[in-house]
C-alpha cells in the first residue's frame, strides 16, 4: 500500500497495489504494519456498506460527535464515487476546508478519513457499492450532521442531479 498525505491534516489517500496474474488479481486493503509505518493507529470496529442504485446519490454530510468520534477507511469495491470530508476540527489549521477524491473499483484506492471530520459522497455511477471500515462503533445520540451544500464551506460536486434525503436535505448550516 501506498500513503499519500493531503491537504487536510490526518487525511490520507491510500494505493492499493494489486498482483496480477493469468488468474486476475490479489491485493492488501488493509494491514495494522503498514498503517503502523505510517503513524496510523487504526484498530477496525466495523465494517459498512452503503449499496447505492442511481447515479447522482448524495448521502452525507456525517459525523460522531465526541467521544464517541470516527475515524475511516472508505472504498469502493464497485461502481465510481465522490467522496468528501471536511475538516471539523476548530483548532486544525484546515478547519472547515474540505477535500474530495475520486473512488472507484478501477482505481483501486481508499479514503483514510480523521476523528472529527464530517464525511459524504456522491455516487458518480449507477450500482455504485462503498465500503467503510470504521475504528468505533455507531452511537445513535451522537450522531451529527452539516449541510452537503453549505456556502460557508462550498464543496464543488461532481453532478447536478443529487438524489438526497431529507435529513441530510435538513441538516444544518455551518
Amino acid at each position: 500500500m501506498k500513503f499519500t498525505p493531503l491537504s487536510i491534516k490526518g487525511a490520507f489517500l491510500i494505493e492499493i497495489q494489486e498482483i496480477k496474474d493469468e488468474r486476475g488479481s490479489f491485493a492488501r486493503q488493509f494491514c495494522k504494519k503498514e498503517f503502523a509505518a505510517c503513524g496510523l493507529d487504526f484498530d477496525i470496529k466495523q465494517c459498512n456498506i452503503s449499496r447505492n442504485y442511481k447515479a447522482g446519490v448524495l448521502r452525507g454530510m456525517h459525523y460522531q460527535h465526541e467521544p464517541y468520534s470516527e475515524t475511516k477507511i472508505v472504498s469502493c469495491p464497485q461502481g465510481a464515487f465522490f467522496d468528501v470530508l471536511v475538516d471539523l476540527r476548530k483548532d486544525s489549521e484546515t478547519y472547515l476546508k474540505w477535500l474530495g477524491v475520486e473512488l472507484s473499483a478501477q482505481n483501486n484506492k481508499a479514503l483514510y478519513i480523521p476523528k472529527n471530520c464530517a464525511h459524504g459522497f456522491q455516487t458518480l455511477q449507477d450500482n455504485t457499492v462503498v465500503y467503510y471500515q470504521i475504528d468505533g462503533y455507531y452511537m445513535p445520540d451522537y450522531a451529527g450532521g452539516i449541510r452537503w451544500d453549505d456556502p460557508k464551506i462550498g464543496i464543488e460536486w461532481k453532478r447536478y442531479s443529487n438524489i438526497i434525503n431529507d435529513r441530510d436535505k435538513n441538516y444544518p448550516l455551518i
